[in-house]
């Protein structure tokens, strides 16, 4: 499976981004797909996750600004993004597991958002 994001940017405090992820590959092989995001000088943290039937989950400091969602007819995930903080900041990593499997071993390249206060 390859992943491919896009759509990050610089935005000012308060605004929305919206991320795209486009998959390719064994299409039929993803079960759950989602976000992971690496701070400067943090580590990478888990940020959302959507599984196959839907089932939507987030890290508490994103839950109620970001939604995820994916369109299976484009093969494309998304990661729709409001009311961002400075705290936001971070490289933002498309991933998906394997059909069957919890684990997010599937990994593209990651895209940038900046957020300024």
């Amino acid at each position: 499976v390859q992943l491919q994001a896009y759509g990050g940017g610089v935005v000012q405090a308060g605004g929305s981004l919206r991320l795209s992820c486009a998959a390719s590959g064994s299409i039929f092989s993803i079960g759950y797909m989602g976000w992971f995001r690496q701070a400067p000088g943090k580590q990478r943290e888990f940020a959302a996750s959507i599984a196959i039937g839907g089932s939507t989950y987030y890290v508490d400091s994103v839950k109620g600004r970001f939604t995820i969602s994916r369109d299976a007819a484009k093969n494309t995930l998304y990661l729709e993004m409001n009311s961002l903080k400075p705290e936001d900041t971070a490289v933002y990593y498309c991933v998906a597991s394997s059909s069957g499997s919890t684990r997010f071993d599937n990994w593209g390249q990651g895209t940038l958002v900046t957020v300024s206060s």
